[in-house]
């Protein structure tokens, strides 16, 4: 019988396997904590500098940043009427264009991946700072016809950081502090955690093997050859941006997330703070039926679970109500919410530590069906 205990072990199982550094779990289920607790490293390699994992660990959230800074600043932007969601992208950002296909791009297109932008491009092999990286994205694109397709996109997400920056002036970093980590009371959440900072940052990968291989080209100072720690693993935030991007960079803990979380599973206001709109919540936190995939449900930013069908066994989400929804990061990090069950699920693991590994996937969803089945809706 499924059990928080059992659950536990296998995510002990993934560290004593070096599936996964290390890991911290945070279940919250209607209104009560009933799992949080660490296993493994921080840093497990070199043993010189081998760190144990704490409830307060700082991860590298990567794309959790897309639905945790972008997607709320965005949506705020959308309820003060700055933002209209079916206005094309083009009206914001000129240069990005509204010649042919672009004309039908817009801020709902970048939201639900459904905007024929390509998923992913290591631009920082040909361009660095944002103007050169709208300038790429706006020369290439699009490689399908907006609303044909559902095709995840980190390049959408870096354009809709952008879109926030030219309406406000604020970069996303300097945006999303002001208006959603700090009143949200979520301290230890940042783009470019601070140095001294370091000691409390989980690692993730030893260079950039994993994009070297993808890349088709180098970036101009060469790929990072050392234990990548504080600073954000992705090459196209890294590089050529920084660090500060609408599809990567962001830096938290399981703490946080969890205060994040509960703002969105209480219609957009925790504690007497209200971030967003209750009806941008709800329109946000479900399927866009005209966008309907077999492996991509889509919401606002938000992924939405699998359909039972969907013979991938490491999707994410896997088992939660059809109204659930959530995320993944490419570091090994999730976040999945379930109003049916008032269920929160945060697993934050440094999969990529010291070397990328997919094992953690499998048991992410195993996980997750094994608490679906333990707390059942409406429990």
């Amino acid at each position: 019988m499924t059990s928080i205990s059992g659950i536990w072990q296998q995510i002990e199982d993934e560290v004593t396997q070096h599936h996964i550094g290390g890991a911290v779990a945070l279940v919250w289920h209607d209104g009560d904590v009933v799992l949080h607790n660490t296993a493994g490293w921080a840093v497990r390699e070199p043993a010189s500098e081998r760190t144990a994992m704490e409830l307060d660990t700082i991860f590298d959230l990567a794309s959790l940043t897309k639905v945790v800074a972008t997607t709320p600043a965005v949506l705020q932007l959308v309820a003060q009427g700055k933002l209209a969601l079916d206005e094309p992208v083009g009206s914001y950002i000129p240069e990005f264009g509204t010649e042919g296909a672009k004309r039908e791009i817009t801020i709902r297109n970048l939201l639900t991946h459904s905007s024929g932008i390509v998923s992913w491009a290591g631009i920082y092999t040909e361009a660095e700072g944002i103007d050169a990286y709208i300038d790429y994205i706006a020369r290439t694109q699009p490689e399908a016809e907006p609303n044909s397709v559902v095709a995840y996109s980190c390049l959408g997400f870096i354009t809709l950081g952008e879109v926030v920056h030219r309406l406000t002036g604020q970069t996303i970093a300097e945006y999303a502090h002001d208006h959603v980590f700090h009143p949200l009371g979520m301290r230890d959440t940042s783009y470019v955690p601070a140095p001294e900072l370091l000691p409390r940052i989980a690692a993730t990968e030893v260079g950039n093997p994993y994009e070297v291989e993808m890349a088709n080209g180098s970036p101009a100072g060469g790929f990072r050859d050392y234990l990548i720690r504080g600073e954000v693993h992705d090459g196209n935030a890294w590089y050529g941006l920084g660090g500060i991007s609408g599809n990567a960079g962001l830096f938290g803990t399981a703490d946080d997330l969890l205060r994040y979380a509960r703002m969105w599973l209480n219609g957009g206001e925790l504690e007497g703070v209200r971030i967003l709109p209750e009806e941008l919540v709800r329109e946000a936190t479900q399927e866009h039926a005209h966008l309907a995939s077999p492996n991509e449900r889509r919401g606002l930013g938000w992924q939405m679970v699998p359909y039972p069908e969907t013979p991938e066994k490491m999707a994410s989400g896997r088992g939660l109500s059809e109204h659930a929804y959530g995320h993944t990061g490419f570091t090994g990090t999730s976040l999945w919410i379930d109003p049916d069950r008032q269920l929160i699920t945060i697993l934050l693991t440094n999969r990529v530590h010291p070397v990328v590994q997919d094992n953690w996937n499998y048991t992410r969803a195993a996980i997750s069906a094994q608490l679906a089945e333990l707390f059942t809706a409406g429990r």
